[in-house]
């Protein structure tokens, strides 16, 4: 195949993808193709972009940039984000050759998409003259070599959401170690309760719990990738997590679906290990436990340590067939860096902001009266300060996490271990990447 009827922009299957010290990997395949030459929009011309999120009240500021820009409509099309769902129906779209303009699209799985020359090329287009407005290590994620592939908009720092009211009736003491953590497990469990669920499908939860253990899942040495999955800190977590699910401590549902959703509200789910966004997704689908939840620190591995992690982070990405390019970055900038656009990501509970400005701090805690009036903004803000940035994801993520979930799954269902399972997604992601001409080998 040839790259002829590439856009200019487009990922070249060239493109070296790394860290800073450009040591990456040349991409094997072909060129995107057939999506057309790009436009430039006429002085009056009229167009309409199509922009594919789940982010919850996305429609609000996207109607605000309506209202200020008749000449530039965007259009919003909402896309379940349950078990990578979206990036499914996106990958297929690129394949299609139908894709939309703009996608929301998270830090982990931005690499899979230049492996499928899926994404535009920002850089040409000037995008490098506003990375001082973003976190660096956030507008990093979307940085590879000297290509910029998407404008950051939210990160996603973890902390541990609890049932106050339930912790203080039954004289459970909220958890400051993770072994405090199992103890608050079965102190909960005897009051006919589980303190959460450990979902196996929730790869990218996973993830963050590793991340914040100390886990490097990925690095690269020269032109090959280093996969990492079962180092010793991951299958510290996955210790903790199989003995809590062998001895009938946590329950095994997905989590974020109906079911789990029931459990919150009658309190049969006590707790739960989430993200900052979680605030809108406990707000709003647990309304009749208003004013009983709190926001604590992550459980840590040591007392007195402050680690954190990232679980999530999203993008706006320009997808390499869009028509219109610049209006797209147009919108993917403004929508993550005008106050007003801000203000309303917050209310709607989008995460936390990768910008470094724009916005109160008080803005982070738009649902403190679901919290008992805790200003539990300062809880993430902690939170993502203590974050291990040097943290590296590599390619084909959302296989990653698909895999995952089905060797946990199994796992569950055959007795065999959660080691065993790590060991089983680490060979599959190695022949993954080999298989798309990467160079790979597993971490020793």
């Amino acid at each position: 195949m040839t790259g002829a009827g590439a856009p200019r922009g487009a990922v070249r299957r060239r493109t070296v993808l790394g860290g800073a010290a450009a040591a990456g990997f040349a991409l094997a395949g072909c060129d995107a193709g057939g999506a057309g030459a790009p436009r430039v929009r006429r002085k009056g011309q009229r167009i309409t972009l199509t922009f594919w999120s789940w982010v919850p009240g996305i429609d609000r500021p996207v109607d605000l940039w309506n209202r200020r820009h008749p000449e530039v409509q965007v259009r919003v099309e909402k896309v379940s984000a349950v078990n990578g769902e979206q990036y499914a129906k996106m990958h297929a779209a690129i394949k299609a050759g139908n894709p939309p303009d703009l996608g929301q699209i998270e830090f982990p799985v931005i690499p899979s998409f230049l492996l499928d020359n899926g994404l535009r090329d920002l850089a040409p287009l000037g995008a490098a003259r506003h990375r001082g407005a973003f976190l660096a290590w956030q507008w990093r994620q979307s940085v590879f070599g000297p290509g910029i592939y998407a404008i950051p908009q939210a990160s996603g720092p973890m902390g541990l959401f609890v049932r106050q009211d339930l912790f203080d009736r039954w004289g459970v003491r909220v958890p400051r170690t993770w072994a405090e953590y199992a103890a608050a497990a079965e102190a909960v469990r005897r009051h006919g309760a589980w303190i959460e669920t450990f979902a196996p499908t929730n790869g990218n939860r996973f993830a963050g719990l590793a991340w914040q253990a100390g886990a490097k899942w990925f690095a690269t040495r020269g032109d090959t990738w280093i996969v990492h999955l079962d180092d010793e800190p991951t299958r510290r977590v996955a210790d903790f997590w199989e003995a809590l699910v062998r001895r009938g401590l946590v329950k095994t549902i997905p989590d974020r679906r109906d079911a789990w959703y029931r459990d919150l509200q009658t309190g049969a789910i006590s707790a739960w290990v989430g993200a900052s966004w979680g605030d809108a997704l406990l707000a709003g689908n647990a309304p009749g436990t208003k004013g009983r939840w709190r926001a604590t620190p992550l459980p840590q591995w040591r007392p007195g340590e402050r680690a954190s992690a990232n679980w999530g982070g999203s993008t706006t990405a320009v997808f390499a067939a869009a028509r219109y390019p610049r209006d797209a970055l147009d919108f993917a900038l403004w929508l993550n860096t005008d106050p007003e656009s801000i203000t309303l990501l917050l209310k709607g509970g989008y995460g936390f902001p990768s910008v470094t400005s724009g916005y109160r701090r008080a803005a982070l805690d738009a649902d403190r009266d679901f919290f008992g009036g805790q200003p539990y903004g300062a809880v993430f803000a902690d939170a993502g300060a203590h974050v291990d940035t040097s943290w590296q994801w590599g390619p084909d993520v959302d296989a990653l996490f698909q895999d995952l979930g089905d060797a946990l799954t199994d796992a569950l269902a055959d007795g065999s271990s959660f080691r065993s399972a790590l060991a089983k997604v680490q060979r599959r992601t190695v022949a993954d990447l080999r298989d798309k001409g990467l160079k790979a080998e597993a971490g020793g």
